[in-house]
């Protein structure tokens, strides 16, 4: 199923680059959370990501946020840390990954890929990926691209 005209906002998020294999995405993010609360900023669960390489590529570079709990973030780092107070990408089409994520990921984003290709609309943004969670505490991603 894929969603046009999706919209995806946030308030209060810290964003950081990262190179990384794919495998090894959760070492990036273990290593952001800890580099916040280091500087004394709380997360607030909020991680998304966005891919910057090309996917067949075998180092990934991504663009990683976290939603912080603070309202204000003041931090002169060498670690080229990025605030924004809020952050919204739209229009957008979106598509759900559910069950095995890693392999589903690849296809779904190849989906997005030819979504844009059929409408003959360019692409605008990254492919983002959101973490989410059912209220039966499932979790799944989705992926979405901006377009225009």
């Amino acid at each position: 199923m894929m969603i046009d005209n999706h919209t995806i906002a946030y308030r209060n998020v810290v964003s950081k680059y990262y190179q990384f294999m794919p495998e090894e995405i959760e070492l990036a993010f273990q290593d952001f959370e800890a580099l916040l609360e280091k500087h004394q900023y709380h997360p607030t669960g909020t991680v998304f990501f966005s891919i910057m390489s090309d996917p067949t590529e075998e180092i990934m570079t991504a663009e990683i946020f976290f939603g912080i709990e603070e309202e204000q973030f003041a931090l002169e780092s060498e670690d080229y840390l990025r605030f924004r107070s809020y952050f919204s990408v739209k229009p957008m089409f979106m598509t759900r990954v559910e069950g095995d994520i890693q392999e589903q990921a690849q296809v779904k984003y190849w989906e997005l890929i030819e979504r844009l290709n059929q409408l003959g609309v360019e692409q605008a943004t990254p492919v983002f990926v959101e973490y989410k969670r059912t209220h039966s505490d499932q979790s799944y991603i989705e992926m979405s691209v901006g377009y225009r």
